[in-house]
């Protein structure tokens, strides 16, 4: 899984953190707990902000929050 496989991170996220509330989870924090999900492989120095915050509203979407 790499940076671009936003709809898998946002699975992987919400089956990982059931009772996180993404919008509270700054950007270094959810680039450390993508890194940290089973499967990813991704270079943590090779992320950016448009990403993250992709990442961050496909998690929000996934958990029924948005």
């Amino acid at each position: 899984m790499q940076w671009t496989d936003i709809d898998r991170i946002a699975a992987g996220l919400a089956e990982k953190h059931p009772a996180a509330e993404p919008l509270k989870v700054d950007f270094l924090d959810l680039r450390d707990r993508v890194a940290g999900l089973s499967g990813f492989s991704g270079d943590p120095t090779r992320v950016n902000m448009r990403i993250l915050e992709s990442i961050q509203l496909a998690w929000l979407d996934r958990m029924g929050m948005g």
